[in-house]
């Protein structure tokens, strides 16, 4: 097996080489943030945006980008996912939705960057959705909370945990 960095002899840019390492139990947390008015908040709650069902259509967004990573992020291994699911926890003191993905799968690399993933692509697609009446909304906070396997074991997000 290789070195693990993502650069060859030449300095130039390569797909780490993971033939050797053994397959395991992955699973990897990521929450992220869609900030809004409280009134877009309440309409997407109570099913006041004219495109639809902004959570329903978030959710599959969400799967469908975990799935794609290795497409979108150039270095990033396509990995065969076991399991991927997003969850929606709508905070109206705080007037934000706050998504969290869960993504698994038994192979040699990690799926960080599934989860990182989901949870960009379901805030682009609640912003999408609401944008004609809350273009102020900001999308952030997305950050890994937990992943576990692998050689580097378990990682917990210090004060959060998935």
């Amino acid at each position: 097996m290789s070195d693990i960095t993502h650069f060859n002899k030449d300095g130039r840019a390569r797909m780490v080489d993971v033939t050797g390492k053994s397959d395991t139990i992955r699973v990897a947390v990521a929450r992220g943030e869609v900030r809004m008015k409280p009134e877009t908040l309440r309409a997407v709650r109570e099913g006041g945006i004219t495109k639809g069902d902004v959570l329903a259509v978030a959710q599959v967004a969400g799967i469908m980008a975990a799935k794609r990573t290795g497409d979108l992020i150039p270095m990033c291994h396509p990995l065969f996912l076991t399991g991927a699911d997003l969850e929606f926890i709508p905070d109206e003191a705080g007037s934000r939705i706050e998504i969290q993905a869960t993504v698994r799968t038994t192979g040699k690399t990690g799926v960080e960057m599934e989860a990182l993933t989901a949870v960009a692509a379901a805030g682009l697609t609640i912003y999408d959705m609401c944008k004609a009446i809350d273009k102020d909304m900001v999308i952030g906070e997305i950050r890994l909370l937990e992943k576990t396997g692998g050689k580097s074991g378990r990682y917990v997000r210090q004060g959060e945990q998935g």
